[in-house]
């Protein structure tokens, strides 16, 4: 099934806040792609992290969160495409929706795709398809270079990958983001406060 189908298909949108899919084309621009990485608290609290690849968001959920600590490597676990406009999405989900929970914009940003080979940039398709992408991120808790690694090689929604920290100037393994910045970068709110509003 083609990703951005299976989105849809999870969803009823008479029921559920998310946004449903407008956008159009390829996606290229002469603006940098972004990124964004949303708290999740659903049956399990976990991170889903969100890349701007040809106009979708490609999708891993990160039940750790990402880390500053390139010693830490975080499994990452590929969920469905979600559209453009997911990357604003702050709010709750009804329980009996499909991934049911309060929806947090934990972080976000724009992106470089850093990935050469033989000193040329790799597309970031062809670092997706196979299970290699490097990336120096832009945002206001996370930055530097963080790597998405299929453990496998290659590309398979059966198998899992890892969200590793370069080793660069932006890496700091005092630092533990997910436990010390606890609210949206969109709007201030923690959990229980996007939760509470959103429900009145």
């Amino acid at each position: 099934m083609d990703e951005k189908k299976s989105y849809s298909k999870k969803r009823d949108f008479d029921q559920t806040p998310e946004p449903q899919s407008e956008s159009s084309g390829d996606g290229s621009s002469d603006k940098d792609p972004i990124f964004v990485i949303q708290k999740h608290d659903s049956s399990n609290l976990h991170y889903d992290l969100r890349l701007e690849i040809n106009g979708t968001l490609k999708s891993w959920a990160v039940p750790k969160g990402p880390s500053a600590d390139p010693m830490d490597k975080r499994l990452a676990i590929p969920t469905e495409d979600h559209p453009m406009e997911y990357a604003d999405f702050e709010g709750v989900i009804p329980e009996d929706q499909y991934g049911g929970g309060t929806v947090m914009i934990w972080d976000k940003g724009t992106y470089k795709n850093i990935k050469t080979e033989n000193d040329e940039p790799v597309a970031m398709e062809e670092c997706y398809e196979g299970g290699e992408i490097e990336v120096s991120l832009n945002g206001e808790k996370i930055s530097g270079g963080y790597a998405l690694v299929h453990t496998g090689g290659g590309n398979s929604k059966d198998d899992k990958w890892l969200l590793i920290k370069m080793d660069d100037d932006k890496a700091d393994a005092r630092r533990n983001p997910t436990s010390t910045e606890n609210n949206s970068v969109q709007s201030g709110r923690d959990l229980d406060q996007i939760k509470e509003e959103e429900s009145e």
